[in-house]
């Protein structure tokens, strides 16, 4: 996980072209979800993190959002993931 406040904006746009940068979460509210996410590109860059994986997100307590992973919200909000 990389916290947005800890990156400077040229290295992580490096690693999103890189393919290393996958997804983006909100830190407080424990969610995560695509980088094209317009709920994502609302919130406030202390609250911002990013990820490699869904699977990383997942291993540190972070749900699908409900907005950009509509399916995978659903199977997390059934208990399926």
């Amino acid at each position: 996980m990389i916290k947005h406040s800890d990156i400077e904006p040229k290295a992580l746009h490096a690693l999103i072209r890189k393919s290393q940068v996958k997804f983006g979460g909100n830190a407080r509210l424990k969610i995560y979800g695509y980088l094209h996410c317009a709920s994502g590109k609302r919130m406030k860059r202390s609250n911002r993190v990013f990820f490699t994986s869904e699977q990383e997100a997942r291993e540190l307590g972070y749900r699908p959002c409900g907005h950009c992973m509509r399916v995978a919200y659903k199977k997390w909000k059934d208990g399926l993931i």
